[in-house]
C-alpha cells in the first residue's frame, strides 16, 4: 500500500511544487509511478460491490479515480490552499465541470467581459440552450458587478489577469459582493499560477487552471485542474466530471507532476524575461500601447504584493497600423513561434482577434477592447536577447514594407500638377 504524506503546511510554495501531495511508493520509487490502467481488479465480488457502494475505499475505474491523478490533485490543492482538487481532461473541461455542477435552468451568472474565447463561447452560446442567463461586465470596476447581480445569480466567473490584454480584477472586492448573495466565485488562475496569485486568500470559492500552460510547462499535455472545498470537489467529481467524462488520463497527470517540479524556477525566468521584453516594447515606435502588469503605469500595481506576487509572463500590445501590419510582424518572426497557447519553454505569439478570441462577435470584441492590432506574446525561457532581436527584425521588416507601400501609392497617384 502507499502511505499518504500530504499535510505539510510549513513548506514554502517552491518546495510544495516538488513534494506536495507526494505519496510513498511501496517499492521506494522516487518518482511517482504511472498507473496507466483503465480499470482495477477486485479480490472478489464482495470487494467490488463494497467499493461501488462506497463501503470500502479503493480504486474501481480510472474515470472515477487513479493513484497518479490523485497525487496531482493533492499537490495542486495544497499549492492553491484548498482542501481538495479535481483533474480534468482539458482547461475547458475544468471550466465546464466547475460551473455546471452548481447551475440549473433559470440561474444567472455574472462573467468578466474579457475572458478566453472558448469560455466566452460556453457562456454566451451553450448556456443559453440550457436556460442559464449570463451578463458580461467590466469587472475592473466592482460597482459593475454589484449592478449586475440578481436574486437568481448563482456564480461569478473571473479571469485575472484577463485573456488577452491583462485586465486586472480585484478578487477580494468582487468576492465580497458575490458572497452577499451566496453566489460562488470562480477564478481562472492560469496566467498567474499558485506561485504568483492565490485567489482563495482573496475570497474565491473555486480556482481553475488550464494545466496545459505553466503548470505543465512543456507543451505536451492538454489538461485542466479545479481546486475547492472537499464538498464542492466531491460534487463536481461525482456529477459533471464522472457523468460527462471530462477526466484526466493518468499519463497526462504524470507529465504534469513532472512539470510542476520546475514551476518555481521556470516562473522566475519567465517573469524576468517578460519584464525585459516589456521594457523593449514600451519604447518601440511601432507599439502604440502595451499591457503588462509589471509596468509601473499598469493598474495592477495597486494589487502587487497583496493579490499578486509577480507580473506573470504574458504581454499584450497594440501595434501602430492595421490588421495587415499585425500579420506582417507575426509572419516575419523567425525564433518566436505563432501558436495560441502560453506557458511553454518556447516564446509563443498570436493574434487574438482572428485566433483565440474569434468566437467573440465584433461587437463583443470591441466591448472587451480586443482590436485588430492587438498581439499577445507569451515570453518563454530562451535567452531574452534573442527574443528581443527577433522582435526587432520583424518590426524592421514591417516598417520597410510599410514604407514601400506608401511610396508605391504616391507614385500611382502621380506628382501633383503645378501652374506657373
Amino acid at each position: 500500500m502507499r502511505n499518504n504524506h500530504n499535510d505539510k503546511p510549513q513548506w514554502q510554495p517552491a518546495t510544495m511544487t516538488i513534494h506536495g501531495g507526494k505519496q510513498r511508493d511501496e517499492h521506494g520509487a522516487l518518482v511517482a509511478p504511472l498507473y496507466q490502467t483503465a480499470t482495477f481488479a477486485f479480490s472478489n465480488t464482495a470487494q467490488g460491490s463494497a467499493r461501488f457502494a462506497g463501503e470500502e475505499a479503493g480504486y474501481i475505474y480510472s474515470r472515477l479515480g487513479n493513484p497518479t491523478t490523485d497525487e496531482l490533485e493533492a499537490r495542486i490543492a495544497q499549492l492553491e490552499g484548498y482542501p481538495a482538487g479535481a483533474a480534468c481532461a482539458t482547461g475547458m473541461g475544468a471550466v465546464s465541470a466547475a460551473m455546471l455542477a452548481f447551475l440549473e435552468q433559470g440561474d444567472h451568472v455574472v462573467v468578466a467581459d474579457a475572458i478566453y474565447g472558448c469560455s466566452f463561447a460556453l457562456f454566451s452560446h451553450l448556456f443559453a440552450k440550457f436556460g442559464i442567463s449570463v451578463d458580461f461586465v467590466d469587472m475592473t470596476n466592482a460597482d459593475n458587478v454589484a449592478a449586475a447581480m440578481r436574486s437568481n445569480t448563482k456564480m461569478v466567473f473571473i479571469e485575472t489577469p484577463a485573456n488577452p490584454h491583462l485586465k486586472i480584477i480585484d478578487i477580494a472586492a468582487v468576492s465580497e459582493i458575490a458572497h452577499r448573495q451566496q453566489a460562488r466565485v470562480i477564478v481562472d488562475n492560469t496566467f498567474m499560477t499558485p506561485l504568483l496569485q492565490r485567489p482563495r486568500e482573496q475570497g474565491a470559492d473555486i480556482v481553475i487552471h488550464s494545466a496545459t500552460k505553466y503548470l505543465n510547462g512543456h507543451g505536451d499535455v492538454v489538461a485542466g485542474l479545479i481546486c475547492g472545498s472537499a464538498e464542492d470537489i466531491e460534487l463536481i467529481k461525482m456529477t459533471t466530471l464522472k457523468d460527462m467524462g471530462a477526466t484526466m488520463s493518468p499519463h497526462d497527470a504524470w507529465l504534469i507532476l513532472r512539470g510542476l517540479k520546475t514551476l518555481d524556477v521556470r516562473m522566475e525566468r519567465h517573469c524576468n524575461n517578460a519584464m525585459r521584453v516589456a521594457a523593449y516594447l514600451q519604447q518601440h515606435q511601432m507599439v502604440r500601447s502595451i499591457y503588462y502588469p509589471g509596468l509601473a503605469e499598469h493598474p495592477a500595481q495597486r494589487l502587487m504584493g497583496t493579490q499578486m506576487h509577480g507580473p506573470g509572463a504574458v504581454i499584450a500590445f497594440e501595434l501602430d497600423g492595421d490588421i495587415a501590419t499585425a500579420r506582417q510582424v507575426l509572419d516575419s518572426l523567425e525564433l518566436i513561434t505563432i501558436a495560441v497557447s502560453l506557458g511553454d519553454a518556447e516564446t509563443l505569439i498570436q493574434h487574438p482577434a482572428s485566433m483565440t478570441h474569434s468566437p467573440y462577435t465584433p461587437e463583443a470584441r470591441a466591448k472587451a477592447g480586443i482590436s485588430d492590432t492587438l498581439v499577445r506574446i507569451s515570453v518563454g525561457l530562451e535567452a531574452v536577447e534573442d527574443i528581443i532581436a527577433d522582435l526587432e527584425q520583424a518590426f524592421t521588416k514591417a516598417q520597410q514594407l510599410k514604407t514601400i507601400e506608401q511610396t508605391e501609392q504616391t507614385e500611382q497617384q502621380g506628382e501633383p500638377l503645378t501652374y506657373g
